[in-house]
């Protein structure tokens, strides 16, 4: 039985012996977002550059895709609430990687490493992004109502 101890259980840990938790979650969420933001963030603004050099008419179209079009057709309409959606993503994408790379910031001083302490951090990462994200969109929200 190559890989095994005589009781059975594996030489080193693997997915199947840890126990989840927050800080597993955050780990993974930096990596997702950091990807996520070099990507889809890329392709959004050079989507957004190539719409400006195209004229004015590929840039409103662009704008009725992502932001908004009182007079956009019923395309326009669902390519308006994805592209608030990728938006919304982009910006909760911003904050979790933001937050977890001040967490690795801190981390990288020697502190937080207690358990207690680096699940209590992992988990405020995760609250603080989606507060950070939700204020950005209502403050946006309010805007647009108001203005």
């Amino acid at each position: 039985m190559a890989g095994k101890q005589p009781g059975g259980r594996p030489l080193s840990p693997h997915l199947q012996v840890y126990k989840w938790g927050p800080h597993m979650a955050v780990s993974i969420f930096h990596r997702v977002s950091g990807d996520g933001l070099a990507i889809v963030g890329a392709l959004m603004f050079l989507a957004w550059l190539g719409a400006i050099a195209a004229g004015p008419d590929a840039y409103a179209a662009f704008v009725a895709c992502v932001w908004y079009d009182p007079d956009a057709g019923t395309v326009h309409k669902i390519t308006n609430i994805l592209g608030k959606i990728v938006l919304v993503g982009l910006t909760w994408a911003f904050f979790q990687h933001l937050f977890s790379g001040l967490r690795h910031l801190v981390l990288d001083t020697g502190a937080g490493y207690e358990l207690k302490t680096n699940k209590l951090w992992s988990a405020l990462v995760m609250i603080a992004a989606v507060v950070a994200t939700a204020a950005v969109w209502l403050y946006i929200l309010a805007e647009a109502v108001n203005g």
